[in-house]
């Protein structure tokens, strides 16, 4: 969102709704759920935008409809400047050898069946990239290698490895075919606090090392505050505030994102003493029925008419600060 920089990755309006359907025999459609909701962003080359929120409020979806693991339902996304929504299978399969993905359970992500080197090289066989069989198992090994994981384990299978040795496979198989994209959904989620750090030291390392651009899902704040270079705050099914990681977590000018921030723990006892804690009343709505106006009108402290009645547009505030609230500006 930068005039001095092109984006790698575009969304423009991307809306993905799931049909809801009614009827045992004779199905009918009775309306949507609204996962991912007109949603635009930026992620620029070499960079990681992190994106954050509640569980449900769309995060997964928008990574995959990226990639168009979920076809969209409307809207655009530009990778360097090809639109991917337009392409054919054919062309989105060549494309996709730029853009890759890690995924959130390292025990699902794995073939049970298949060894750790056809794991790895399966990218590769799929983008044709090695052909020969040697050069293969030296790209295999050379991959192990640079996730931190013993070159020998290459005729080992999942089961034999721990959570962490796990989400090490995924990331090297990710980055087999050597992307320029990697989108990371919650890739540290689901392990342990003592190896999180190390995963996301590894991806740091290999972003320097490779090139790499990232989109990092997550909602753990401190971490994404760590890794990320800018941030953006969803909240059911639309994104609410877009700015750069310090930026948002010492001034956030959405509520929502006030409340977030607020959540996040503070390592000093004396100043965590004097931080307010925002708490959100109620829950979270329903995507298949959004409230009406703005989404986070139900449970904002700060909701006046017009947030019952219009939904706020999603504008600069100030300098490379992006937020859909109607009074964004009284908290600048």
């Amino acid at each position: 969102m930068s005039d001095d920089k092109n984006p790698l990755v575009q969304v423009r309006n991307l809306k993905k709704y799931f049909p809801i359907y009614q009827g045992a025999f004779i199905q009918r459609h009775v309306g949507d759920i609204k996962a991912v909701d007109d949603v635009s962003f930026d992620i620029f080359k070499g960079e990681t935008l992190g994106l954050v929120g509640e569980t449900g409020s769309g995060k997964t979806t928008v990574g995959r409809t990226i990639l168009r693991l979920y076809e969209p339902t409307d809207g655009e996304v530009f990778f360097d400047n090809v639109e991917l929504v337009q392409l054919n299978e054919s062309e989105l399969r060549k494309m996709r050898r730029r853009m890759q993905m890690i995924f959130q359970d390292p025990y699902a992500s794995l073939n049970p069946r298949m060894t750790v080197g056809s794991i790895i090289s399966a990218p590769l066989e799929v983008q044709q990239v090695v052909l020969k069989k040697k050069e293969k198992h030296e790209r295999v090994q050379e991959l192990l290698q640079m996730v931190g994981l013993n070159s020998e384990f290459v005729n080992r299978y999942p089961h034999e490895f721990s959570g962490g040795q796990r989400q090490r496979i995924g990331i090297a198989r990710a980055i087999a075919v050597n992307p320029d994209l990697v989108i990371c959904d919650e890739p540290i989620s689901s392990l342990d606090v003592s190896i999180q750090a190390q995963v996301v030291n590894l991806l740091e390392e290999l972003q320097d090392q490779l090139d790499l651009t990232y989109l990092f899902i997550a909602h753990d704040l401190s971490m994404v505050r760590h890794i990320s270079d800018r941030m953006a705050v969803m909240y059911l099914g639309k994104i609410v505030e877009v700015a750069d990681r310090d930026e948002i977590y010492l001034r956030p000018v959405h509520p929502y994102t006030q409340a977030l921030m607020s959540a996040v723990p503070v390592p000093d006892p004396d100043l965590a003493e004097q931080r307010k804690r925002i708490l959100l009343v109620g829950d979270m709505p329903s995507s298949a029925e959004p409230p009406v106006g703005c989404n986070f009108s139900t449970r904002c402290q700060y909701a006046k008419d017009i947030c019952h009645e219009q939904d706020p547009e999603f504008r600069e505030v100030k300098s490379d600060h992006f937020a859909a609230c109607h009074f964004a500006e009284d908290f600048l």
